[in-house]
């Protein structure tokens, strides 16, 4: 059974380990800091084999470089961005086979946060960087709305126990634009009175499950009415489809952070 630690680094970061159950070997997903991970390595006795790259930004991948060295393991990651460290380049339909661990990942592109990210999808887990937070998505550094859009319908075509493995630790001030956009939303509400309890006790409120993003993420609802209202409400016009809702709720949030 495939279990899932978090390693936090920076203010928000989540690295995630990926092993079994009385298994020591892990893969390493988006290092961006080495210490922390060796400290966890060390201190459980755990065996690295491979480490999971997401996007090339710096808090994802500083420590990749280290960690491969020290470790004499593989680097994957995306095929499309330039990213030193990576030693087995990867897109859409491509996967990777953890041996030690027994376990196997299938790998998305999902364009939109930059350029080239992909996410990692197996064991009824998907493991995805900057492109689906709990209750937000990543910003539009280098990509399109489209494409951004295009990535997050991907993710809501999976199955809803599929859990979401983000990469920050953004949940409550994700919730709280979630509900400026649907105040009306109960499971908006309920969902951030958790997250709140959960961080005002240090814990983590991730990973998430796919079915309750889809019932409380704004950027999974596009083609909801009441989003919709809102979105025209902040555009001050009507709006284009569901691509047209997506970019203004996304400009709207931008505004507001």
């Amino acid at each position: 059974m495939m279990e899932v630690h978090p390693v936090h680094a920076f203010d928000d970061n989540y690295i995630w380990l990926i092993g079994c159950q009385d298994n020591p070997h892990v893969a390493i997903v988006d290092p961006g800091d080495e210490e922390p991970v060796i400290a966890r390595i060390e201190r459980d006795c755990l065996r690295p084999e491979a480490i999971l790259i997401t996007h090339h930004h710096a808090d994802h991948t500083g420590g990749a470089a280290a960690l491969a060295r020290r470790y004499g393991i593989p680097v994957y990651g995306p095929a499309n961005e330039r990213i030193a460290a990576v030693s087995h380049p990867l897109g859409e339909g491509d996967t990777v086979e953890l041996s030690g661990c027994g376990l196997r990942f299938s790998v998305l592109d999902t364009p939109g946060h930059t350029r080239g990210h992909i996410c990692y999808l197996g064991q009824h887990a998907l493991f995805c960087g900057d492109t689906l937070f709990a209750g937000g998505c990543g910003r539009l550094f280098e990509g399109t709305p489209e494409q951004m859009y295009h990535s997050l319908e991907k993710i809501r075509a999976l199955d809803g126990d599929t859990r979401l493995y983000c990469a920050h630790e953004y949940t409550v001030a994700n919730l709280i634009f979630a509900l400026v956009a649907e105040p009306q939303n109960r499971d908006i509400q309920q969902r951030l009175e958790q997250a709140r309890v959960l961080r005002s006790e240090g814990r983590d409120t991730v990973p998430s499950s796919l079915a309750e993003e889809k019932r409380t993420n704004p950027f999974l609802r596009s083609h909801v009415p009441a989003l919709i209202q809102a979105a025209e409400r902040f555009a001050g016009h009507p709006l284009d489809g569901p691509v047209e809702v997506f970019a203004t709720v996304r400009r709207w949030k931008d505004s507001l952070d």
